[in-house]
């Protein structure tokens, strides 16, 4: 078989059969192809565990998979289907649609400004498209889709997905999908999607009732028996689950969730390359980690950049002081740990943790670009892995000159940045977690557990206090981002000037540019340099504390010196005077002589 061609799923073929392929080495006897209407086909697995039938019927055929008399599943990797993740597949028709910008090529990496969005909550694919011209012109170019394969119910963050291929239909069609990212591109903006390899949501997932080596019995995750990456079969499922998204879609890029929970991380590099060799040269395709690893070589092998988890909570800690959880890890020297994260990539590479003296966690960055790095405040996880699901407008209220600051420091320094959904409008709405789950006792033991297992929260314990309900339809509405909130025009304003001054004068110049030095100014201030891709010299002033700075030393800017951006008035004169304000961000720009 072509090595680009699919082996999983159904595919509709030149005349006018449809292919049904299912690997099913642990399948019972009884197994066979239920066609909706049609007497079902027996199936018997080869002796590598696959099926194949080749049938006469059209696309939009509903079918699954009969396991006995009592037991019929969708096809796991189902494009489509008809009734949530427990009912009938459906055969989709190949190329069925027109793209109207079939000659994009995407943008290179080091112009992303990424927005985090949650598609149900935008109105689906079709109301998050209404949304796209007002995000192009406060300066996105990349739109970052977090999870939508099928997942059980009408509410989920999309992590609980089981059916890798089909996008949830409580966001619209697969046409509504395409035409979103179409759209998209009409207006210059990428479109990334956020996929989950790592594990499968808590039900709807039928693999292990006929292919049990889909999992390990020796690895366990915090959701269940490890994927079995050591089986080929596996790693060609998600290998064509990525391509699939990049090349029936046109996704330009993809996030993978969680990969430290791979427990075959060599697959990984096997991944990249794969997507890399089946995809033109001539398009711009991004592949990104979420790695609380820091497996720095990651990014040397395929990968363009991670999520920088260790610069948000060394700057969540100096924005709200919080030392709970993984933040205590950040709580000693964090000036210092900020110098490190804007110079060299990762806090951690490769010390032991406060919590942990045990674990060494991370390797050597310093060698890669900043553009490796995506540099966030907030995003789902950081989010609404809170108890009550707090955004920063709301852990920092007293402190709003020094969440500009950060912002400021955020979109302009040589990162690559991320905003999460209502961060541009100053939104207050919390970022609940979320679910629709039909069976009684799993809601209930999704309630229980994160009434017992939550890490943050500023609300002390006390007699009948509980979380939001996960399952309750109140949360999720409660979660949604752009209520108008008074202040949001000049939080959009806010956004739109700092983006203007990162697409004009910045992004341009970040190819080749590369970290000169990062300085400590104070215990919440630091002083960062950039050496950019033409020579120029890029230097951002950083005082998150309460306090200002002085005397200010560390490589002063010259005479040539150009103030891009400063997010309180006078700052630049004070820093001529050898002070640093407090609460405030200066950026400048020294041209090449």
């Amino acid at each position: 078989m072509d090595d680009a061609a699919p082996m999983f799923g159904a595919q509709a073929m030149p005349d006018g059969t449809t292919r049904f392929r299912l690997w099913a080495p642990s399948a019972p006897p009884a197994l066979a192809l239920e066609i909706e209407g049609r007497t079902p086909i027996p199936l018997q697995p080869d002796e590598t565990g696959w099926v194949q039938a080749d049938v006469a019927c059209p696309p939009g055929t509903r079918y699954r998979y009969r396991l006995d008399a009592e037991h019929a599943v969708p096809d796991p990797a189902s494009r489509q289907q008809a009734d949530d993740v427990h009912g009938y597949s459906i055969v989709s028709a190949a190329d069925g649609y027109a793209w109207r910008h079939p000659d994009w090529t995407g943008r290179p990496w080091q112009e992303a400004v990424i927005y985090e969005v949650h598609a149900g909550l935008a109105g689906g694919f079709a109301g998050l498209q209404q949304r796209l011209p007002e995000l192009a012109a406060l300066g996105i170019t990349v739109v970052e889709l977090m999870p939508i394969a099928d997942f059980p119910g009408r509410r989920n963050w999309g992590y609980d997905g089981v059916l890798p291929f089909a996008p949830d239909a409580c966001y619209g069609t697969p046409r509504q999908l395409k035409e979103l990212v179409d759209a998209a591109h009409a207006l210059g903006m990428c479109m990334m999607l956020d996929v989950v390899y790592n594990h499968f949501g808590p039900t709807g997932n039928y693999l292990p009732a006929y292919a049990r080596q889909f999992f390990r019995d020796d690895v366990q995750t915090p959701w269940g028996p490890a994927i079995d990456f050591r089986q080929p079969q596996v790693c060609r499922f998600f290998e064509e689950n990525a391509l699939y998204w990049l090349t029936e879609y046109r996704f330009d890029g993809l996030r993978l969730d969680a990969v430290h929970a791979i427990a075959t991380p060599e697959w990984l590099p096997r991944l990249a390359r794969y997507v890399r060799s089946h995809i033109p040269a001539s398009r711009h395709i991004h592949l990104v980690v979420e790695n609380d690893d820091n497996r720095a070589s990651l990014l040397r092998q395929g990968y363009d950049a991670q999520w920088n988890d260790d610069a948000h909570h060394v700057l969540h800690h100096l924005l709200t002081g919080e030392t709970h959880g993984y933040y205590a890890d950040y709580a000693a020297q964090p000036a210092a740990m900020l110098a490190r994260c804007l110079s060299e990539g990762y806090a951690y590479q490769g010390q032991s943790t406060l919590r942990d003296a045990a674990r060494h966690r991370g390797e050597p960055s310093a060698d890669l670009p900043s553009t490796a790095f995506v540099l966030f405040l907030q995003n789902h996880d950081q989010t609404g892995n809170r108890a009550f699901g707090e955004r920063l407008l709301t852990l920092a209220a007293r402190r709003q000159p020094a969440l500009r600051a950060a912002i400021a420091l955020q979109l302009l320094a040589p990162h690559i940045p991320l905003i999460f959904m209502g961060e541009e409008c100053g939104a207050r709405a919390p970022f609940l977690y979320f679910t629709d789950h039909a069976d009684p006792a799993l809601a209930q033991a999704v309630r229980d557990g994160r009434q017992r297992e939550f890490r943050f929260g500023a609300a002390p314990r006390r007699t009948g206090w509980q979380l939001p309900d996960p399952n309750d339809p109140d949360t999720y509405a409660s979660s949604y981002p752009w209520v108008e909130e008074p202040e949001a025009v000049h939080w959009q304003d806010y956004y739109q000037a700092l983006l203007k001054v990162r697409q004009r004068l910045i992004a341009p110049r970040l190819a080749g540019a590369r970290a000169e030095a990062a300085n400590v100014l104070g215990p919440s201030a630091v002083a960062a340099h950039w050496r950019l891709g033409d020579g120029a010299r890029l230097s951002l002033y950083v005082n998150l504390g309460d306090e200002d700075v002085a005397p200010v030393h560390a490589a002063l800017p010259g005479e040539a010196a150009v103030l891009l951006f400063q997010s309180c008035a006078g700052a630049y004169d004070a820093l001529a005077g050898g002070s640093l304000p407090a609460e405030c961000t200066l950026c400048i720009m020294e041209e090449p002589r």
